[in-house]
């Protein structure tokens, strides 16, 4: 039986043997009081490398975003955001359910950003009908695209001179950074912090990419943090000894960062496995994300695709196509099994 290979989400991987080493020897204190040292190092340092004040260590990215919304944004506000975008679509509506926070979706162009005469549209004007427009959310990957730089700039610099601060879901900052450091010969680090440097806050989450097992930063001015972090008791983030999970991130940090090219590079290598079917397209992944649509009478079979990858031990997920996610739990091996299986069933 060939082992399980899990291409549902780079959620899924486990930690590495020196990982878990990491988080063993941990010096920890109770965080809820400020005194775990190990959270507070990772605070430290992840703000610092975006180019913030400071930053709140949180469990999940959903709740790094729930923060950073309600901590820009009071009841009865608005927030603008893609119509794809997690904060609004895949988060339960956290921050209309507990923060009174309406969203104002609008449809991504096909390159995934949102056109900044739409933007513009949306804010609403300033009288008693309509809610009071605070906010500019982008994301950065989103469904693994990288967003271009240029475009986060002309957008945040738009969302200023409206009024508006801005926020980035960068769930996978580190992802865009090490695409565009591809290409500009940077450090990924460095690219990290100019992609940070247009907005007012960012999110960025250690249990993708890097590989632990949980956590997420929040970063912003000092203020904004110390609003951010009295949301995260409100909402049952604040955790005790944290550092066991900060300890992780920190070792993400160290060791993960620049190895996620593998990830990219291994995803580039099942697109260009699976092109060239006639009855399915795919798309060509900028980072870790694969998505392959069916076309013609072969749309039907979606599920049966993915029951039968399963069988053979190829976990994924479709909603209307098929996503395929790479990450340093998948290997050559696994993306050959995985396009073997998916031609054989296609073919």
């Amino acid at each position: 039986m060939n082992a399980i290979v899990d291409l549902r989400s780079d959620t899924v991987t486990r930690p590495t043997a020196a990982m878990y080493e990491a988080m063993i020897r941990a010096p920890v204190g109770d965080d809820t009081y400020g005194e775990d040292p190990t959270v507070n190092a990772l605070q430290e340092r992840i703000a610092g490398m975006l180019g913030f004040e400071a930053a709140l260590f949180v469990p999940t990215g959903t709740q790094s975003n729930l923060c950073a919304l309600l901590a820009h944004c009071g009841r009865g506000d608005e927030y603008l955001v893609g119509q794809m975008a997690h904060c609004y679509r895949w988060e339960g509506g956290g921050a209309a359910v507990l923060g009174s926070i309406q969203p104002q979706p609008i449809e991504h162009a096909a390159d995934g950003t949102l056109a900044l005469s739409r933007i513009v549209e949306e804010i609403k004007p300033r009288n008693e009908h309509f809610a009071t427009t605070r906010l500019l959310a982008l994301e950065n990957t989103l469904g693994g695209r990288v967003i271009p730089e240029y475009y986060l700039k002309a957008a945040t610099e738009l969302a200023a001179q409206h009024g508006l601060s801005s926020h980035l879901d960068g769930a996978r900052l580190f992802n865009a950074a090490v695409a565009q450091a591809a290409f500009s010969g940077l450090r990924p680090e460095i690219e990290a912090r100019n992609i940070a440097s247009y907005f007012d806050s960012v999110s960025v989450c250690f249990s993708k990419g890097l590989g632990a097992p949980a956590g997420s930063a929040l970063c912003g001015s000092a203020d904004f943090i110390a609003r951010a972090r009295r949301i995260r008791k409100v909402a049952g983030g604040a955790m005790r000894q944290a550092g066991v999970l900060a300890a992780a991130a920190h070792y993400g940090l160290d060791h993960h960062i620049e190895r996620l090219a593998d990830d990219h590079r291994l995803a580039k290598r099942l697109f260009k496995g699976l092109s060239g079917l006639a009855n399915a397209s795919v798309e060509a992944p900028d980072t870790n994300m694969v998505f392959l649509e069916l076309r013609g009478r072969a749309s039907k079979h979606v599920d049966k695709l993915v029951r039968h990858l399963a069988q053979h031990g190829i976990v994924t997920t479709s909603h209307y196509r098929l996503r395929l996610v790479t990450h340093m739990d998948v290997g050559e091996d696994d993306i050959t099994r995985a396009v073997g299986l998916i031609r054989e069933f296609l073919e």
